[in-house]
C-alpha cells in the first residue's frame, strides 16, 4: 500500500491561516488533497494537521484528515506521527499542503521511480531552475549522474568556476520515503548542516540515508506570500487538473 500524507499547519508567518485561504471556490488545503487524490498510484490520501479548523474543512469536502500534535517542528515529523500507524505501507509520500497546483502526474512519476530504484531510501523529483526563479527560498539539489543526491542548498550551487553553461535544479516538494527511512529520520537529532541551511532533508544525508532524484519538467508552485496567492487565483481556473474535481 502506498500512502500520501499531506502535512498542514494552521499558523503561517506570512499568510494568516494559509491552508484555509480561498482559491477558485476552495481552500488551499482542499486543492492540495483533491489533486493528490487524482494520482493513480496512491492508495490513500490523508491530511495531517494541528488544528480542528483544517480537519473540518477537509471532511466537509469529502477528504480524510487526522489531528496531530502541535509540537512538531516540521512537516516530516508531523507525517511520521500518522505514518507509524500505517503498518502495511510500502511507501509514504509526503505532499506539501501549500501547493494547490501540484501535479498528480508528478506524484505518480515519483512513486514509479522509487519502485524501480529501491536502492534509495528517499526519492524526490528535481526541476530545472529558470534564471528569474533564483532566490534563497528555493532549495537546490546537487546530484550525481546516477541520480544520487549529494547535497542541498539555498545558494546557487554548484559554483560555476569554468564559466561554461550550468543547469541548476530545485527540488519539487513531493518526497517518497521508505517507512524505515522515515522512522530513522524522525528518531534522529537535527544535524549541523540542517541547522545551517535550514533544510530538513539535510538531516537524512547527515545520518547516511540514500536520497535519489530524477529530472521532471513542468511547474512547481507553492503559496508562501500574498503575491503567490494572487498568482494562484489567476491561474487556477485555467489549470487542466482543476477541471477534474
Amino acid at each position: 500500500m502506498i500512502i500520501g500524507l499531506i502535512p498542514s499547519r494552521l499558523n503561517s508567518k506570512r499568510l494568516k491561516e494559509k491552508p484555509l485561504l480561498n482559491i477558485d471556490g476552495l481552500p488551499i488545503i482542499v486543492h492540495s488533497f483533491k489533486r493528490a487524490k487524482l494520482a493513480k498510484k496512491l492508495d490513500k490520501v490523508i491530511v495531517c494537521t494541528d488544528h480542528k479548523k483544517i480537519i473540518d474543512v477537509v471532511k466537509k469536502n469529502n477528504g480524510e484528515a487526522i489531528l496531530t500534535s502541535k509540537k512538531h517542528r516540521n512537516g516530516t515529523e508531523r507525517i511520521y506521527e500518522v505514518a507509524k500507524k500505517m503498518r502495511k505501507a510500502s511507501l509514504i509520500v509526503d505532499i506539501q499542503g501549500d501547493q494547490p497546483l501540484i501535479s498528480p502526474k508528478a506524484i505518480d512519476l515519483t512513486i514509479e521511480f522509487h519502485k524501480k530504484n529501491k536502492k534509495f531510501d528517499i526519492v524526490l523529483p528535481s526541476m530545472p531552475i529558470k534564471d528569474e526563479e533564483d532566490n534563497k527560498s528555493l532549495v537546490k539539489t546537487i546530484f550525481s549522474d546516477n541520480g544520487k543526491i549529494i547535497y542541498f542548498s539555498r545558494e546557487k550551487v554548484p559554483y560555476n568556476y569554468t564559466s561554461s553553461k550550468v543547469t541548476y535544479f530545485k527540488n519539487l516538494s513531493i518526497i517518497s520515503f521508505k517507512p524505515k527511512a522515515l522512522e530513522k529520520f524522525f528518531k534522529s537529532k537535527m544535524g549541523k548542516l540542517e541547522k545551517i541551511e535550514s533544510i530538513e532533508l539535510m538531516r537524512a544525508l547527515e545520518i547516511g540515508l540514500s536520497i535519489g532524484t530524477f529530472v521532471i519538467n513542468g511547474s512547481d508552485f507553492a503559496v508562501d506570500v500574498n503575491a503567490d496567492l494572487l498568482k494562484a487565483i489567476d491561474v487556477m481556473p485555467y489549470d487542466k487538473f482543476r477541471k477534474l474535481y
